[in-house]
């Protein structure tokens, strides 16, 4: 337990959006103090942490001194360009480490990873042009979805192929970036599972969510999800396979598909994850804390559920209904400190107790 930081210690965190907020509240509840690195001005984690650095990710000085400055650098999104990686990381630890987000950068790298492990996921297939669009559509049929192989999210980056006659437009909508042909899979509803890696190899997960989108973003999680009998050990066992493969510290959304034949991998995400917001109402430690704990080197908390949740996401004219959820019974709300509501933008989530279905 040598490498355990103590209370004082600094973490830097890479993003300063809703995620990188939540983690600061979470550090600074075991008396640890935060550094946001982020390019935009005034961002929502930049209101609860002690240190806001305002850089690009291509500025040398702004990163080095951000790295001087922490004990450890954790982040709250994949998308972080590998040269200021490179840098980083010869000066301070950096956790969840980089192989996890080489991995999960790239789709097409991210499907062969999964696959190489023996999980199942969509068909899928390399897309660099028309003619290979054209032999992926043979082989694996339509309907699919192409999608860029990078800095997709949300919906964003993707093109559904409902026949042969569609790939033309659907690849123009790639803009000639690399992309990934999936087949669709027929499932019955989502799911994802939210587990932890700490420094020493432990892993503990959090029961899985059921997970509902409205226009490719995620409207709801409620816990406990629709699964059948051993789905859930199939689930945790799973996640645990991914964390140890990447010998990963540190917390990770791991999205399934539930189908007749059984659980199929949609995506995993090396961070803090939407739909494991629940986990700030339905356990004594939530996944943020926990999170925080192990890239500190701390034990995993306990992540038991105590309680039935419904996470609602807040998104663009949801936050009109403020004053409403505000006076509900049973529910607990989390607002962003976003300055502009847009349409599709995520302006905080409430989590609600549900009656139990036992």
């Amino acid at each position: 337990m040598s490498e355990m930081l103590h209370p004082g210690a600094v973490i830097g965190i890479l993003g300063g959006g809703q995620l990188g907020r939540m983690l600061s509240v979470a550090a600074s509840r075991l008396g640890f103090r935060c550094h946001i690195f982020e390019p935009g001005a005034m961002p929502p984690a930049g209101q609860v942490a002690e240190r806001v650095t305002t850089a690009g990710y291509d500025d040398v000085q702004a990163l080095t001194a951000f790295a001087e400055s922490v004990d450890v650098i954790t982040y709250e999104f994949e998308n972080i360009p590998t040269e200021a990686l490179d840098l980083l990381e010869r000066l301070r630890p950096i956790r969840p480490g980089r192989e996890a987000l080489r991995v999960s950068q790239d789709r097409l790298v991210e499907k062969d990873f999964l696959r190489g492990l023996g999980l199942t996921t969509a068909p899928y297939a390399d897309v660099s042009d028309r003619a290979t669009l054209d032999a992926a559509l043979a082989e694996i049929g339509a309907p699919a979805i192409l999608k860029t192989r990078r800095f997709g999210y949300d919906g964003k980056g993707q093109a559904r192929i409902m026949a042969p006659a569609d790939a033309g437009a659907a690849l123009d909508d790639m803009a000639e970036a690399p992309a990934i042909l999936e087949g669709f899979v027929e499932f019955s509803h989502e799911i994802s599972v939210i587990a932890a890696r700490g420094l020493t190899g432990e892993v503990a997960c959090f029961d899985p969510g059921e997970n509902h989108h409205e226009g490719g973003i995620l409207r709801t999680t409620v816990v406990p999800a629709r699964l059948r009998p051993g789905m859930q050990a199939d689930a945790v066992l799973l996640a645990g396979k991914i964390l140890n493969a990447l010998d990963y510290v540190g917390v990770m959304g791991v999205e399934l598909f539930v189908t007749s034949q059984g659980l199929v991998v949609n995506e995993i995400a090396p961070r803090v994850h939407n739909s494991g917001h629940w986990t700030q109402m339905g356990c004594a430690i939530d996944q943020f804390e926990q999170h925080i704990r192990a890239v500190a080197g701390w034990p995993l908390g306990d992540g038991r559920r105590h309680v039935d949740v419904e996470m609602e996401n807040l998104i663009g004219d949801d936050m009109d209904r403020v004053a409403e959820i505000a006076a509900e019974g049973g529910a607990s709300l989390h607002l962003y400190g976003k300055a502009e509501v847009k349409p599709g933008r995520k302006m905080g989530h409430v989590n609600r107790v549900r009656a139990s279905q036992g």
